[in-house]
This record gives C-alpha cells, sequence and structure tokens, in this order.
C-alpha cells in the first residue's frame, strides 16, 4: 500500500464542513475533543447511542431521545432502534431544509425525452397526485407498490408517495427483462404495478409493451396496473399515468415506528432468486443524512448526481439527498463517457457520483473530463460498485479535476449506504478508501474472529447501524437472515469482502472472499490483479479463475481488449511482467485469453464465481441467472472453452 496523498482537507475543514461543524457541536455537548475524524469515528462506534441520538437530534428528524430509548436492544438481527419515535420518510425528504417552495430541486435528463426540472412545490404536488392515485386503487399501510420505471421524476414521485401511505415501495430498473422482473416482484404480491411502455438507451428504442403483458399475467394477486407512456409504444396496459395522478388531494404522512418497511431492494440474483431486502423509513432517513451531509458534505445549493438505474441500491440512496437540503440530478439512459461529464456541467453537478468501472471505461478510451467540459463547480467525486485501482485514483486527478475531493466507497444493498468512505477532514490516499465511515464499526477479522490492523481479513460490522435491512421478505423468523449475514462469526455482521484496515485508518478491498483465489497455499484477492491488469494499455476489463480441484491447479486470466487492440505475444508478455514485477511470481497466471466482454451484474459487477462453476463444467443455465446480467452473451465465450 502506498502513503502518496493524493488531497488533503482545506486547512479550515473543521469550521467551514459540515462534518466539521457537527463534530464542534458533539465536542461541547460530549465535553470532549471530538473534532479530530480519528477520534469521531472512535467515538461513534463505542457510544453507539449518545452518536445516533446526536445525529438524530442535529439533521431535524424528531425531538431529542433519551439514549437508552435510542437502541433498545443491540442484538443482531432483533436490534431495536428508536423504539418510542414516530417517523415518516417522506415527510422528512419534502421537508428539504433550507430550500424554498420556488426553487428546483430535481433536476431530470433523459436519453428518451427533454430535460425536466421540478421545483420543490411541484414535487409536492406530484407525490399529493401520486398518493391520491394509490388511495383511490386501494393501497393502505403494508401493501406493496411495484415501479417498473426509470430513473425520472415520476418514479420518484411515486416512492414518496407510497411511503406518505406507510406503503412499501419496490423498484426493477426498464433495463430488467419479464423474468428478472418476476424473480423479484412475485416475491412480494404487488397491489399496484407502475411501468413504462419502453425506453431509449442511447440512439436505440426498446419497446417493453409485450414484456409488461408478461409480468401483469405472472403477478398474482395484482390488483392495478398504470403505465406511463414513455415512448408512446400503442395501447397501454391498465390505467394512464395522467389519469392515475389526476387528483390533488394534498399531502398528508401516516406517522410510522421507526423500523416501518419503506422499501424492498434485491440481491443480484446471480444463483437463484434474488433476497429481497427490506428497509425502514428511520434506518434510510438517519443513515443517508449522516452520508450525505457529514461524509459528501451535501447541503443547501448543491445539486448530487448518481449515475444509477432504479435497479440500484444507489438510486434510493441519490434520492434522499434533500433531506439535507440538497437538490438531486437523475439521468436516464446509456451512460455516455464523454457525454456524462457534459452534463454535469449543464446540470450545474457539485457531487459527481459514478461507477469504478466508469470511471476505468473513461480512461481506457482516452477521455479527458477536464477538456470536455467546466467541472470547476464539482467538490466531490464518488467511485463505488468494485474497487477502484490506483491508475483510477491517477486518472481523476490528471484528467477530471485537481481540487475535487475522490472518495471510493464499499458498501451494499444489504444496508443501502456506503460504511467505507471518504469524508471532508481526511486525506485521499492512492488506491485507499480513506476512512470508516461514521457509526460503521468495520473490522477485519481473522478465521478465529479477532479483529487486526494492516493484514488481511473478513470484512465485519462489529456493532449494528440503523440501516440494516429490517428482514428479508419473506423470512419472517429471520432464519435466512441469520444464515446470511450473522453465522461465521455469531452476532457479528459478515459482509463476504476481503478488507485491510491501516494504521492510518483508511481500507483496502481486495475482492469477495468467496471468490478468493488460493494458490500453494497463498490467498490472493482478485482486486488486486484487476488493479494490475487493467492500469496496462489494450487492456479494457479482465477476470481472473483459479481452477483448483483435485489434479489440477490452473490460474486462468481472461482479458477484453480496448478498441483497435488484439490479445498477442506481446501483451501476454506485458501481462505476465507486470503481474510478476508488482504482486508476486505466483500471481502469473497459466494461460491468458481475451474474451470479447466480460460477463456483470446488472449493476456492474464481475461474476467470478458462476464462470468457475460454468469452466468446472456446470451447466450456465444452473451457474448463473442470466436475467441477472448486464450482458448475458458474454457468457458464451466461457461456455466454449
Amino acid at each position: 500500500m502506498t502513503n502518496e496523498v493524493l488531497w488533503l482537507p482545506r486547512p479550515d475543514a473543521v469550521e467551514t464542513t459540515n462534518i466539521g461543524r457537527f463534530s464542534q457541536w458533539l465536542s461541547r455537548r460530549e465535553e470532549r475533543d471530538l473534532t479530530g475524524y480519528p477520534a469521531l469515528w472512535q467515538y461513534s462506534v463505542e457510544h453507539l447511542r449518545p452518536f445516533w441520538g446526536a445525529v438524530w437530534e442535529y439533521f431535524g428528524l424528531g425531538k431529542t431521545v433519551p439514549e437508552h430509548r435510542v437502541l433498545a436492544d443491540e442484538t443482531m438481527p432483533d436490534t431495536v432502534w428508536f423504539p418510542d419515535e414516530t417517523f415518516n420518510y417522506a415527510r422528512a425528504v419534502l421537508t428539504a431544509p433550507g430550500v424554498d417552495e420556488e426553487d428546483v430541486l430535481v433536476r431530470a435528463y433523459s436519453d428518451t425525452r427533454e430535460p425536466v426540472e421540478w421545483t420543490l412545490g411541484e414535487l409536492r404536488e406530484a407525490v399529493a397526485r401520486a398518493r391520491a392515485g394509490l388511495i383511490a386503487h386501494g393501497v393502505h399501510r403494508g401493501d406493496r407498490v411495484a415501479a417498473w420505471m426509470p430513473n425520472i421524476p415520476e418514479t420518484y414521485a411515486l416512492m414518496l408517495a407510497t411511503a406518505s401511505i406507510g406503503a412499501v415501495f419496490s423498484s426493477c430498473a426498464p433495463e430488467f427483462g419479464a423474468k428478472a422482473v418476476l424473480d423479484r416482484f412475485a416475491q412480494i404480491e404487488p397491489k399496484v404495478l407502475v411501468a413504462v411502455d419502453g425506453y431509449m438507451y442511447g440512439s436505440k428504442t426498446i419497446d417493453r409493451s409485450a414484456d409488461l403483458r408478461r409480468v401483469v399475467r405472472g403477478l398474482e394477486g395484482l390488483g392495478s396496473v398504470v403505465t406511463l407512456p414513455y415512448i408512446g409504444a400503442g395501447e397501454v396496459e391498465g390505467e394512464t399515468w395522467d389519469r392515475f395522478c389526476a387528483y390533488d388531494e394534498g399531502v398528508a404522512f401516516e406517522p410510522l415506528t421507526f423500523d416501518h418497511p419503506l422499501y424492498i431492494l434485491y440481491s443480484s440474483g446471480t444463483t437463484g432468486l434474488p433476497k429481497a431486502i427490506v428497509h425502514s423509513h428511520g434506518g434510510m432517513a438517519i443513515e443517508h443524512a449522516k452520508m450525505h451531509s457529514l461524509h459528501h458534505d451535501l447541503g443547501v445549493g448543491d445539486r448530487f448526481f448518481w449515475y444509477s438505474t432504479t435497479g440500484w441500491m444507489m438510486w434510493n440512496y441519490l434520492m434522499s439527498a434533500p433531506i439535507v437540503g440538497a437538490g438531486i440530478v437523475m439521468f436516464d439512459g446509456a451512460p455516455d463517457p464523454a457525454g456524462m461529464w457534459r452534463l454535469a456541467q449543464e446540470s450545474g453537478t457539485t457531487y459527481f457520483g459514478t461507477s469504478a468501472p466508469f470511471l476505468m471505461a473513461c480512461r481506457s478510451r482516452g477521455i479527458k473530463p477536464v477538456e470536455e467540459a467546466d467541472l470547476s463547480l464539482i467538490r466531490g467525486i464518488g467511485s463505488t460498485g468494485a474497487p477502484l485501482p490506483e491508475v483510477g485514483f491517477d486518472y481523476v486527478y490528471e484528467q477530471i479535476s485537481e481540487t475535487a475531493q475522490l472518495q471510493s466507497l464499499s458498501g451494499g444493498t444489504d444496508l443501502c449506504t456506503g460504511f467505507i468512505g471518504g469524508a471532508p477532514t481526511v486525506p485521499v490516499w492512492r488506491g485507499e478508501l480513506s476512512c470508516r465511515c461514521l457509526g460503521a464499526d468495520v473490522q477485519s477479522f481473522d478465521p478465529e474472529g479477532h479483529p487486526g490492523i494492516g493484514r488481511e481479513g473478513e470484512l465485519v460490522i462489529a456493532s449494528p447501524m440503523p440501516s440494516m435491512p429490517v428482514g428479508l421478505w419473506g423470512d419472517p423468523l429471520k432464519h435466512r437472515y441469520r444464515d446470511t449475514y450473522l453465522t461465521d462469526f455469531p452476532g457479528i455482521w459478515r459482509h463476504g469482502d476481503w478488507i485491510t484496515i491501516t494504521d492510518r485508518g483508511s481500507a483496502v478491498i481486495s475482492g469477495r472472499s468467496d471468490a478468493t483465489l488460493n494458490r500453494g497455499g497463498v490467498r490472493m484477492g482478485t482486486a488486486e490483479f484487476y488493479a494490475v491488469v487493467e492500469a496496462i494499455e489494450g487492456v479494457a476489463d479482465s477476470l481472473v479463475v483459479h481452477l483448483d480441484d483435485p489434479g489440477q491447479d490452473r490460474l486462468l486470466l481472461y482479458i477484453s481488449c480496448t478498441e483497435g487492440t488484439e490479445l498477442d505475444d506481446d501483451l501476454r508478455r506485458r501481462i505476465t511482467a507486470r503481474l510478476r514485477e508488482q504482486l508476486s511470481p505466483r500471481h502469473i497466471p497459466d494461460e491468458v485469453r481475451q474474451v470479447p466482454s466480460i460477463p456483470r451484474t446488472l449493476s456492474g459487477k464481475k461474476v467470478e464465481v458462476p464462470v468457475k462453476k460454468i469452466l468446472k463444467g456446470v451447466p450456465a443455465e444452473e451457474a448463473i441467472a442470466r436475467d441477472a446480467l448486464a450482458n448475458p452473451d458474454a457468457l458464451k465465450a466461457f461456455m466454449r472453452v
């Protein structure tokens, strides 16, 4: 690991940043100095009750709560947060502190239609109309409302309207095929389904009318169907969105318990039915307020963008920004490597969030964002979805911004947040995630469950967080919940990644623990392979697999090449030499093969374990659910070998 610092906090960060002001306020309250990040983080994980009580109060989510009633039971998974409080997530979002009714809060861009802007007043009116439509269709507290919708303002209004009633929202992106949608929505039996008739992705038009009819037929107990004619494909299934939203009876908010279900997110579903993960009103609001304000430094006047579809948790994360007074920037369409930066300029984005694969794709294509657009308003750049290699850090500071803080985040759908990332009072070290997030007791455990610094181990969260799911749908006794997260280290959340925590508090994620390579007794994370290989000129993407059955020990590296490049002896030699030099001779693959593309999930993650199963002879349909993939045709290259 390197000690190279790429960005330093402002000398006056304690006075000028949200986290600095919060730390001063908390220091006075607790009569101790918590203005340094290490001290503040340590306090946040050792004193859960006063810390989360302070966040609740500081962001105006509710009145002051006695410490013993902030966290009534800290036993995972039966943790009980704020048991005496009533709350509604939609109210917290639509309060939008510091934002006036006529201020533009939502800016939305799309490949399908012209840009849309909504003021706070217009968002509230849209929520009121969608709420009236839901009530007219018999939706009550606890009912499920499903959206097969793109990242557009109408989807946002529908989510908030659903939350205002106390019903439970769930969404899939239009890119999901009918089977993938049914795999998710059939589990939760929605009362209302809202969908578009199609969408555009770049210059390509995708008609979803026939798929929508298939989904409707496959959902038992479905009461109503509403279609937003996004491309005008023809006959509309069910009722139109405009008719559904014809009445405005004002917005009201059901008082709910802190842990009342807000929405259901889904795991990738690569090897079976996706897990339906239930998140709560209070958990999402308090966690996202903490992250958006204290870690991303967002507030009134900021415009927060994160490239996402409605099928990825980052959409839900983005939608919480008004809780701290920040506006949101939405985009529905193909993520053009140059066009996204021009969109940032046009929208006035101040925090630009994306994925590590997108940044690396921009780099491999030679895109220089600083020459494409005026990015001077951007103060923060977020990267998640996969570890960002060191050359990705270099690319950001050389070709995007010399002054913005790069925050490489690690988190997950399971908690709908990042729990390792950055903060305005912490430096950015090349190739590292700057810090463990406040209130996230992230540790590196050895096989015996002992925490350690400076060595690789299992990423665990040793103390509860309010954003941990309240359950998995269809798992009332939480047996599956425990088996998924809490079995390996009883009572401790095991996330499934390898992590090294440095003595300065930063961290390095070295890959999924279920995809770890073990060659000659030496354990190797896949992320370190990718960081080296994908920095080589000519390599666009890569995937490494270790075939380790009895009688064979073969390390196979698959690469896709940049346009105009083919895998030849020279490129093989450069890959081998770089792996030997930067990692070790054990990392040198037995064979390097070129494939057209690397298979990834709909949220952009590489699928090492399913590919390994396919290479070992498991039929592809048993190894992975094709509808869980963004590019299922990429599997063909692995089925032929």
